[in-house]
């Protein structure tokens, strides 16, 4: 049975990007979780591992590097902190629901890395049933896998899917 979409929040301001860019979710998305040491992050929080000083030794990101990103990753609303002592205060980090739909892509990335960046994977992700896990992306409606076998359909005005739309010679 296909799963129905994912609700979207409510058009709102996009995070900025160069004017002249193509308007893209993936551009903005990236402008959230695209630092290295973002993905990483989330790699640790779903691992289980929520605390700073776990997830500076686990990432190896120097700590002011690390607490920038965990700050973007919790304004991003990725992330939540959550206090677990009050003296001295110190918090965790835990997904939130739009965290939680990163997980995907972190399995995808690490199939990639493991087809074509090693000969033998660090890690072996088990689907609940014993399986390893092979993650796809299905379309939702009719079970298919997406890739090779997806159009785009430009919805910004002034944009194809080759570029902007040029503007006819004045005269």
């Amino acid at each position: 049975m296909p799963t129905p979409a994912p609700s979207r929040p409510p058009d709102g301001p996009r995070p900025a990007v160069r004017a002249d860019s193509r308007p893209c979710s993936i551009a903005d998305a990236l402008s959230v979780v695209g630092e290295k040491y973002s993905l990483l992050v989330l790699r640790e929080v779903f691992l289980g591992v929520r605390r700073f000083d776990a997830i500076a030794r686990n990432v190896g990101a120097p700590r002011d590097v690390l607490a920038a990103r965990l700050r973007r990753l919790t304004e991003g609303g990725v992330l939540k902190k959550v206090l677990y002592s009050e003296r001295p205060a110190r918090h965790e980090y835990r997904l939130t629901a739009a965290g939680r739909e990163l997980e995907p892509v972190l399995l995808l990335l690490r199939q990639w890395g493991d087809r074509h960046l090693t000969d033998r994977p660090p890690v072996v992700v088990e689907h609940s049933c014993g399986a390893d896990l092979d993650p796809v992306v299905l379309c939702r409606v009719c079970g298919a896998a997406a890739a090779g076998s997806s159009r785009v359909h430009v919805t910004i005005p002034g944009w194809t899917v080759t570029g902007p739309v040029e503007e006819p010679p004045a005269g």
